[in-house]
């Protein structure tokens, strides 16, 4: 799912190292929210200020000083803890701890938290390139504190949760399933969040910010994919990135990462967001597919994935992930004597909110979330393949990251 994606992230320059001494275990987590757009507006706000006993909305960050103002006022922010600025929020001695809300890489971001010896909770996508997220998890081994949780909230949807269970319990000759199919209808955004009331986009950004964020996801951009069509970086940034990862979050927790990309493709032609198909190979012989549509005419967002066994099925369906407490549901198909048996689970409990108790255990306990920074670095590496199968397909260059890559595993095959 796509979050906030018109409007511009927010620029860390990656800042000196400085070590901070970490507070004493803090039962309620000073949390510093950069970034204000949708996601942070219809979901995290709301969630934060429901769980006071365990966090406070201590400072917040935005390149629009009109949207800063309005949500700081709303959450009960003091005057000094108000930010434009990352840098100055991450170095203000007022958090625990920062949840990175913005749009594009956020690898600048949370590093820069990072060497602070904050703890970050880092919606996907984590970073653009290979190298980014090797310098994370650099900072990470170096310095005490220096955590990250990766926001893919559908692994703490209670449906996933059950049918985790539910696979774990299986014999390990039963649990490689043959096939995961995942399919995704994606309405446009304004549809999706029309109950969410959100404040109007602001028209008061810095333009030359604007610009230096468009600029720095451009050098991003050719660093993992060299000189690529401009719509192939497009497709790599915003959809595989920018949406897909939740996608590969859930093959990746059920049957492990890809091991080969068979096809990609993308159409209508000129036509943005478009539809795109992605094939390819998992361990143990099994295969995998996504089909992820934007159709601007849809009404309401619907993901489906379905687990195939030799014995049973396990479906999952989603509704939109702004709907707070809305259930997924948990079919799982399985033999029963010469019939067969439906087991159907809901539950209300919300993943979003369940990701942020996890957050907090992570800040107080150091208990490890279900995604961190090799997780985000997988799936750039899926990513990239992805983005190198479709410039094959079209016949087009590509370099940077993705080539080297390609290169590598040439020279070990050879």
């Amino acid at each position: 799912m796509r979050r906030g994606a018109d409007r511009p992230s927010i620029y860390c320059r990656t800042m000196a190292t400085e070590r901070r001494s970490p507070p004493e275990r803090p039962d309620r987590v000073r949390v510093g929210i950069v970034g204000l757009g949708a996601v942070a507006q219809a979901v995290y706000l709301p969630l934060l200020d429901r769980l006071a006993d365990r966090f406070s909305v201590a400072a917040v960050c935005d390149l629009s000083p009109s949207l800063v103002t309005a949500l700081a006022d709303r959450y009960r922010v003091p005057g000094a803890a108000r930010f434009t600025d990352a840098e100055a929020l991450i170095a203000s001695d007022a958090i625990d701890a920062v949840v990175v809300l913005s749009s594009g890489s956020h690898g600048a971001v949370a590093g820069a938290a990072m060497r602070r010896g904050l703890p970050v909770l880092c919606e996907k996508p984590l970073a653009l390139t290979l190298a980014e997220a090797d310098e994370l998890e650099a900072i990470a081994g170096a310095i005490p504190r220096a955590r990250l949780q990766l926001g893919y909230m559908k692994l703490y949807d209670p449906a996933v949760v059950a049918a985790r269970r539910w696979l774990d319990a299986r014999s390990d000759v039963a649990r490689a399933p043959r096939s995961v199919e995942v399919t995704v209808l994606h309405p446009p955004s304004e549809l999706q969040l029309a109950h969410a009331q959100l404040l109007a986009p602001a028209d008061d950004l810095p333009a030359a910010a604007v610009a230096a964020i468009r600029a720095a996801g451009d050098r991003l951009a050719t660093a993992a994919l060299g000189d690529a069509p401009a719509d192939l970086k497009r497709l790599y940034s915003g959809i595989l990135l920018g949406s897909i990862v939740h996608e590969l979050a859930q093959i990746r927790h059920f049957a492990g990462d890809p091991t080969a990309i068979d096809d990609v493709d993308a159409w209508p032609r000129d036509t943005w967001p478009p539809s795109v198909s992605i094939s390819g190979r998992l361990r143990d012989e099994g295969r995998f597919s996504i089909r992820w549509h934007y159709l601007s005419g849809f009404p309401a967002y619907r993901e489906e994935v379905r687990l195939v066994f030799e014995d049973a099925t396990v479906e999952l369906l989603f509704p939109s992930p702004y709907l707070m407490h809305a259930p997924t549901r948990l079919t799982i198909t399985e033999r029963d004597g010469t019939g067969f048996r439906d087991t159907e689970r809901g539950s209300y409990v919300e993943a979003f909110e369940e990701q942020l108790l996890a957050f907090h255990r992570f800040v107080v306990d150091g208990t490890l979330p279900l995604a961190g920074i090799a997780d985000g670095r997988a799936d750039i590496v899926t990513c990239q393949a992805m983005a190198r199968r479709k410039a094959e397909r079209d016949g087009v260059e590509i370099g940077g990251e993705a080539a080297a890559a390609a290169a590598g595993v040439a020279a070990a095959v050879t």
